[in-house]
């Protein structure tokens, strides 16, 4: 599905720390950490939003030190979700660039929350790194449409 950014409308409704986890037991301050992370959307039709939630484990010895999981919902204009989001059948395809940029805004908002979080700590110098969502996003999204 080929469509530009700028011709999607869309607001931010909510933001939610949604987990928090520092586990200075499994801290080793001379190993290198590892980091994971998982993306999840979720799709409100009745109020067409966009759930986007992402999470970041900081890992050392096969041990979590360090858990965050941060979700941003997102309110798609009307016009907007009826012209870009496509419904086939009982599925609405939502198309990629419109769920890496929503999931770019999350990263910005997570790092932004972990810095918070860990200001004035040793864990501070943890970062969220840039991180190339579209390639976490292989295609445009199909979800199953619920009736309510």
């Amino acid at each position: 599905m080929k469509i530009d950014n700028s011709q999607i409308g869309f607001a931010i409704q909510g933001i939610k720390t949604e987990q928090f986890a520092l586990l200075e037991a499994n801290y080793n301050l001379k190993k290198e950490p590892d980091l994971v992370t998982e993306l999840q959307f979720k799709l409100d039709q009745t109020n067409k939003q966009i759930g986007v939630y992402i999470g970041f484990e900081f890992i050392q010895t096969k041990k979590v030190f360090m858990k965050i999981v941060v979700s941003c919902h997102f309110k798609i204009q009307e016009e907007s979700w009826n012209t870009n989001l496509i419904k086939k059948g009982n599925k609405q395809i939502v198309p990629k660039i419109l769920l890496a940029h929503l999931a770019m805004i999350t990263v910005g908002t997570s790092r932004g929350i972990l810095f918070a979080k860990t200001e004035s700590t040793e864990f501070a110098k943890f970062i969220i790194p840039t991180i190339n969502v579209a390639e976490m996003i292989p295609d445009d999204t199909t979800f199953d449409i619920v009736e309510e």
